[in-house]
């Protein structure tokens, strides 16, 4: 599904999934690492809804990932991220992949190399999340990445968003919790 760009006077936002556009979406847990943490992504006409129980030990995250966008997604005349979402008080972290030559280096690597960023969440209610472009820090398996590497938005082909032990700087993250998690992501666009 491509995105779908809307026009205002003040804005120009292309939404990248909104309400069931989340098909498609599908969870990747700690599990692939010998984890025990349980999680899924259910889609329905309120958005993705990412349902879990978490398990620090033996890996520690949880996450619901995007297909793999072919062709990827152009966000070139952007410049944020905007999440909306219904969070739990916890600490999340996006995460966005590109089509570029050090994507594809990355995809080499279980976990390959993505562009992160953390964003926090109202213990309940709504929270609308701005994540700049320049904010996003490029790591590789929860590790930073001190290579010179320039996002690409013009070549995003994949996002996905986590609950982790580690936040973008590789370090412990201070809003993680075990236990139960849920969170519903009603709508992803990218903003100039």
């Amino acid at each position: 599904m491509q995105p779908l760009a809307l026009v205002s006077a003040e804005l120009v936002a292309t939404i990248i999934a909104v309400a069931d556009g989340f098909s498609g979406w599908q969870s990747l847990n700690d599990t692939v690492m010998g984890g025990r943490s349980q999680g899924s992504c259910t889609v329905s006409s309120s958005g993705l809804l990412m349902e879990a129980n978490v398990v620090a030990e033996g890996g520690g995250f949880i996450s619901c990932r995007s297909p793999r966008w072919q062709p990827p997604l152009d966000l070139s005349a952007a410049s944020a991220f905007v999440l909306e979402l219904e969070g739990d008080g916890r600490r999340y972290k996006l995460a966005v992949a590109v089509a570029d030559l050090a994507g594809q280096l990355g995809e080499m690597i279980p976990g390959g190399l993505r562009w992160v960023s953390d964003f926090s969440t109202e213990d309940s209610g709504s929270t609308r999340v701005v994540i700049p472009f320049r904010d996003l820090r490029p790591v590789l398996r929860a590790k930073p990445v001190s290579l010179p590497l320039r996002f690409d938005p013009a070549q995003v082909n994949r996002l996905q968003i986590l609950h982790s032990r580690f936040a973008d700087d590789g370090g412990q993250n201070p809003g993680f919790r075990a236990g139960p998690l849920r969170l519903e992501i009603q709508r992803i666009e990218a903003v100039e």
